[in-house]
């Protein structure tokens, strides 16, 4: 979808396991920074959306999310929309908020991304992940992976998915599996994803791990599931994220000197694929593509859902930076690296960022943006001026139940 929305402000919190902090505290220290950025009062929000995804199994609190953070700092009588939409949630909340900007509806309004996994009882945080799937299905999200394995002749025991770790990472080692026995990649090109990002994430004070690490070492690292290593797998984690939107009119009024279009958003759900290479993230990326009229080619810099290594490798391919197949041999020629061709994740990723679900979308919008404004340190791409922004969430069938894809511009 074609968009003509600009993002003013942006805030967000160290991303980590802040078990002294509650959802509305996280909640509103992103609103207030991205406020401050933006130079405006909360009397100026017109209307909100609230991305959160597992409060309701975690803290409890349901069906009020953003009405419950709002009203704790003050802020009511506005529209508020909940949004849940798995990993997608804020993302989802961020794409919704863009498009009634560009419809007309709306001057300033917020797009928030929150969330706490981090429980003393585990159980609860991984029970998050649990019900991402389609849980009427008699096999649940067993028969995610049961479907994969089959298909790529892989040995399934039933038993053993999802035993001390979340259901997802069986999920993406069968995917890996896929991704290998088709194209040749290797463990070792999913531990070079992860050196990367953990490099990239080193030089982020806001990502929940900033330790370097080598190829050699993600190897070494404790096994989750072939061939899947810690380091490979993103990590559960508290946080929040916030972007104010205005509308182009606001933005000549407001003055911003530093204006960053949000040019083009997707959002799409999964379907039953029935011709080979389809794929959620593909359909979402040619629609952001067309809508903007700008092609892989062009973007400076990429913040992609890498909830773990191979997904990076994977859509690598779908989004178009590299032919199907060559997702491996893009990795290991470090074109993704800062400094490369197309850097990607320069945030550090899901992988070293961090992954608060409900969080994850607007953090890559507020990564994306100060990149394009010139404002990432260590760690900016030089001359950014185009960038995209990949989040999906929850599995059905064999892909993702949702995704959105955006595509921000700096204006010259």
């Amino acid at each position: 979808m074609k968009m003509n929305a600009y993002i003013a402000g942006v805030g967000m919190t160290k991303f980590g396991k802040h078990l002294d902090k509650t959802l509305k505290g996280l909640a509103g220290e992103a609103i207030q920074a991205a406020l401050a950025d933006a130079g405006l009062d909360k009397s100026a929000i017109q209307a909100a959306w609230m991305g959160n995804a597992a409060a309701g199994v975690v803290t409890g609190q349901e069906m009020i999310r953003g009405e419950v953070v709002l009203r704790n700092m003050g802020i009511g009588k506005i529209p508020v929309v909940n949004v849940e939409n798995a990993c997608a949630s804020s993302s989802t909340a961020f794409q919704q908020a863009c498009a009634m900007v560009s419809a007309g509806f709306y001057d300033i309004v917020l797009a928030c991304g929150s969330e706490k996994l981090y429980h003393e009882d585990k159980s609860k945080s991984l029970g998050a992940f649990s019900s991402a799937v389609d849980i009427e299905d008699p096999d649940g999200a067993v028969n995610v992976v049961k479907r994969i394995a089959l298909e790529i002749g892989e040995p399934f025991d039933a038993s053993t998915v999802g035993v001390n770790r979340s259901i997802f990472m069986d999920i993406y080692s069968v995917m890996a599996k896929k991704h290998m026995k088709k194209y040749g990649s290797t463990k070792e090109h999913f531990a070079m994803v992860a050196a990367k990002n953990s490099f990239h994430g080193s030089m982020n004070p806001r990502a929940q791990y900033q330790e370097l690490m080598t190829v050699e070492q993600v190897l070494a690292a404790r096994p989750i599931i072939d061939p899947l290593t810690l380091p490979m797998c993103s990590p559960i984690g508290d946080g929040a994220a916030a972007v104010i939107i205005v509308s182009e009119r606001k933005a000549r009024e407001l003055g911003l000197a530093r204006r960053i279009k949000v040019a083009a958003s997707a959002l799409v759900s999964g379907w039953d694929f029935t011709e080979p290479g389809e794929s959620v993230g593909a359909l979402a990326a040619g629609q952001v593509y067309e809508a903007a009229g700008i092609g892989p080619q062009e973007l400076s810099c990429v913040e992609l859902h890498d909830a773990s290594a191979p997904s990076e490798v994977a859509a690598y391919e779908y989004l178009g930076l590299c032919a199907p197949g060559e997702g491996a041999q893009l990795i290991e020629s470090r074109a993704t690296y800062l400094g490369g061709r197309i850097p990607v994740n320069v945030s550090g990723g899901l992988l070293r960022k961090g992954h608060p679900v409900g969080a994850t979308g607007c953090a890559q919008i507020v990564e994306l943006t100060e990149q394009l404004r010139g404002q990432s340190g260590k760690r900016q791409v030089e001359g950014a001026r185009i960038a995209l922004a990949h989040n999906g969430g929850g599995a059905i069938g064999t892909d993702a139940a949702a995704t959105v894809v955006s595509l921000l511009i700096k204006e010259q």
